[in-house]
Parts: C-alpha cells; sequence; structure tokens
C-alpha cells in the first residue's frame, strides 16, 4: 500500500486577516467625521470598513475604543503634517503652510466643508466623556507647544522682536486654526478663510501695521 506523506509543516491556527488595518480605521473616521461620534452606527461603520460587527469588536474593541484610535490617528496625522510645514522656511510663509493644510484638510468633503474632525466629532463629546476630554486637551496643548517651538526658533532669528510674548502668540496661532475650522464648518467661504488666516499671521509676525 503506498502511504500518502503528511505535511509536517504547522498550519496557520484561525482564519487569516481579511483587512488591513490602517484602511478600516480611515474608513471608519470618514463615518464619524460624516455623522458625529453618538450618530455613527456600528452598521454604517461595518458597511464603510467590509467588517461584520465581531470582527470590528476583534480589532478595535467597541465603538468608544474605535473611536478613540481614530481621534488619536487624527491627532498625530495632524502633527505631522504640522512639523513638515513649519520646517525649514520663513515665519509667515510656515504659518500659512500650516493654515493652508488644515484648509486643504477642512474642505476635503465631497460636497460641504467637513471642518476640523476633532471640532466636528470631538467638542461635544468632551463634555461628558473624560477620554474623550483628554485627548482632546492633549492635542490643544501639543498645537501651542508646536507653534511656541517654532516662534522660538523665530525670535531667535530675529524675525520676532526680543520681547514678543511666544506664550501668547502661540494661544493666538493655535485660536487662529480653531476659527477657521468652526467658520468651515458653519459655511464660511474657503478664499474668505484663508484670508483671514492670512491677517492673524500678520499679527503674529508682528507686520499687522
Amino acid at each position: 500500500m503506498v502511504q500518502i506523506k503528511q505535511d509536517a509543516r504547522p498550519k496557520p491556527r484561525g482564519r487569516p486577516r481579511e483587512y488591513d488595518p490602517e484602511t478600516a480605521l480611515q474608513r471608519a473616521t470618514e463615518v464619524f467625521w460624516k455623522t458625529g461620534y453618538a450618530g455613527a452606527s456600528l452598521d454604517e461603520i461595518s458597511a464603510a470598513t467590509g467588517m461584520n460587527r465581531p470582527s470590528l469588536r476583534a480589532a478595535f474593541g467597541d465603538k468608544h475604543a474605535l473611536y478613540l484610535k481614530a481621534l488619536r490617528r487624527y491627532w498625530d496625522l495632524k502633527f505631522a503634517t504640522m512639523r513638515e510645514a513649519l520646517e525649514d522656511q520663513p515665519l509667515e510663509a510656515a504659518l500659512m503652510c500650516v493654515y493652508d493644510a488644515a484648509l486643504a484638510i477642512y474642505f476635503s468633503g465631497e460636497k460641504t466643508a467637513r471642518s476640523c474632525f476633532v471640532v466636528g466629532t470631538a467638542i461635544t463629546e468632551a463634555a461628558e466623556d473624560p477620554e474623550i476630554q483628554r485627548i482632546v486637551m492633549d492635542g490643544f496643548k501639543r498645537l501651542d507647544a508646536a507653534f511656541e517651538t517654532r516662534l522660538r526658533t523665530a525670535r531667535e532669528a530675529g524675525e520676532l522682536g526680543r520681547d514678543a510674548d511666544l506664550s501668547t502668540l502661540a494661544m493666538l496661532a493655535t485660536a487662529t486654526m480653531h476659527t477657521i475650522a468652526v467658520r468651515a464648518r458653519a459655511g464660511a467661504a474657503r478664499d474668505d478663510l484663508r484670508a483671514f488666516a492670512l491677517r492673524a499671521v500678520r499679527v503674529i509676525c508682528g507686520k499687522a501695521a
């Protein structure tokens, strides 16, 4: 009798993963961005990601855990873009590069401006959700710190006066980003918001007059 040799190689356990986590998280983020955290249903997220509910839970946890991952991911991408924009150019150009990048995100919706993911989905939840509040506030502090670091470099290079209040100017730079995000959400025109950002930049750089 001819014996059939058995394959001695270990066989993989369980079903192979059929999704890309980064792509799935991006698609879930799009759902939250469109409807808000409270308005996003698991059925919508499941349809957008192509993952059923058990697979979603196994990969990301419950809806709340998935949203927190999406929120952290948004901040990380925002700061990566911001760091690149603030480097290797004069202060005024660097700040406008940051705001242009923000406007590109805020107006990337198919029909209407979708604004900032944080402003559009997290602010209302932060009042009642300590975890969301902490992530939002940590992000705001990172914004202030990134602007202040760049302003300090500008002061050392003589682009700002020696008596420039870097902390206040950094908060003004952050507030400008918040303002264009809120107004984009409310329906302001992109060109008007860019003109506003340019005026704010000139104030920050001491060129308002």
